[in-house]
């Protein structure tokens, strides 16, 4: 069988590139006529830049002909998620509040970190409106759908990202998690996300939901997150709670799980009604992390749900994001987001603190548990992808977004890494993800575990 360069991952291009099989042209070609081929169906782009692409490819296709590249990352194909600045065209947010003129002149900073490593930029990725919520439509661009199933959603609000990366589409695609918004697509593509420690990725402008959104890799498996988070890293003065300088990622890849403590969480102690076939394939993967030489632990982290303080900092962050809009223009907005405008106006700086309260608290939970165990291994998500245009699935009890994503959000509540790593498919064939979390500042224990799961064959399951 033949293998599409759309298939190949970054370090497989890279790999290619250097013998001279094929060249970043080609690569950026097969990307854009992919991109051409699956866009109508799955509409995962705001807009693509196939000439600016072109051109970029070419310099790179130059660059190693001389045999001098320059940066990790020399002609390979990127996406950007359309709520990162990124020079030359517009950043719309999937809101119709925002007008298109320019200049458009400035990079956030994961975005020039990708420019300065020489990336082939494909173009901008969809969002819902803001990011607002964990599946992928807004009132600008519509509704992004599943690439292994277009009646089903991508999930969100990195949606268009991840799909890009299931599609064929570009290698690696930046996205951003403000409560699973990189994992939960990549649970419902198949593919692999990572929410790195917060400020491990510096992030200009700050997000409207503060200290809960964190900027991550969307991939197609381990390896390449890790060789994308090392190029994200750099310093940036924009951002103000950057943790600094740190140490490579991508070097200890291949250490894998021998001895790790891992605590194994079906559920969060009951609290969460998992699918039979999600549960399954959840317990395969934990069993490979076994059979690796972790020592895995059946056991819980023993917090209650902190569904409402999440939301009293994340609507808060909505009502905040929008105070400056007139009643014409707030009639433009996603009426889920209007919604939930109108409960975070409500709270009060009280209300707010008493929220701050609570993620602290979790904080020292989370911190205490790990110093017992490396990781925790949970479901991504309880479901598999549900019909698409929906934020709930149908005859959901739940209202939000947040009642079908338990596991995730609280990991943005504690700033901690976490990954989402496939590890199989139901019954319908749509992916189920197996998240990773690891104690602040482990990404590096994160991406060896889940790069265990994929060199164990997991993912193909």
């Amino acid at each position: 069988m033949t293998t599409r360069l759309t298939d190949l991952t970054a370090r497989r291009l890279l790999a290619g590139y250097r013998k001279g099989d094929f060249s970043p042209v080609e690569a950026t070609r097969a990307a854009l006529e992919r991109i051409e081929e699956t866009e109508p169906q799955v509409n995962a782009f705001v807009r693509v830049d196939a000439e600016e692409a072109m051109a970029q490819a070419e310099a790179s296709a130059r660059r190693w002909h001389h045999g001098e590249p320059e940066g990790l990352l020399d002609g390979v194909p990127v996406t950007v998620k359309d709520i990162l600045l990124q020079r030359g065209g517009p950043t719309l947010r999937g809101s119709w509040t925002i007008g298109s003129e320019g200049p458009w002149d400035e990079d956030a900073p994961s975005v020039a970190r990708l420019r300065a490593h020489n990336a082939v930029f494909l173009g901008k990725t969809t969002t819902p409106e803001f990011g607002w919520k964990g599946v992928t439509d807004s009132p600008r661009h519509g509704v992004t759908r599943n690439p292994l199933d277009p009646s089903r959603t991508a999930g969100g609000s990195s949606g268009g990202s991840a799909a890009a990366v299931a599609l064929g589409a570009g290698a690696l695609s930046l996205g951003t998690d403000g409560g699973g918004s990189v994992r939960i697509p990549a649970s419902f593509c198949g593919v692999f996300g990572l929410k790195p420690t917060y400020g491990r990725v510096p992030m200009y402008p700050s997000s409207p939901f503060g200290t809960l959104a964190h900027v991550g890799p969307l991939t197609r498996d381990a390896a390449d997150a890790a060789l994308m988070l090392d190029v994200i890293t750099g310093e940036d003065w924009r951002d103000w709670s950057h943790l600094g300088p740190s140490s490579s990622v991508a070097a200890g890849l291949a250490d894998g799980v021998k001895g790790l403590r891992i605590a194994y969480s079906p559920s969060l102690g009951g609290q969460v009604a998992v699918r039979p076939a999600v549960a399954a394939a959840v317990r395969r993967a934990v069993g490979a992390l076994a059979e690796a030489g972790a020592y895995v632990e059946e056991t819980d982290p023993d917090f209650t749900d902190p569904l409402e303080a999440f939301h009293t900092l994340w609507f808060s962050g909505a009502a905040r994001l929008v105070q400056h809009l007139g009643t014409k223009q707030r009639e433009l907005l996603d009426p889920g987001l209007r919604e939930i405008v109108a409960a975070g106006a409500q709270y009060s700086a009280l209300d707010y603190l008493a929220a701050v309260d609570t993620r602290m608290a979790l904080g020292r939970r989370m911190g205490r548990f790990h110093t017992s165990y490396d990781l925790l291994v949970t479901p991504t998500l309880p479901i598999t992808a549900f019909e698409a245009g929906a934020e709930v699935p149908a005859g959901s009890p739940h209202h939000r977004w947040t009642g079908w994503t338990p596991f995730t959000y609280p990991f943005n509540l504690t700033q901690q890494p976490a990954a989402s790593v496939p590890c199989g498919t139901d019954g319908a064939g749509l992916p189920i993800g197996v998240q990773l979390v690891g104690p602040r500042h482990a990404d590096a224990v994160v991406l060896r575990a889940a790069h265990t799961l994929y060199e164990s064959g997991v993912p193909t399951a």
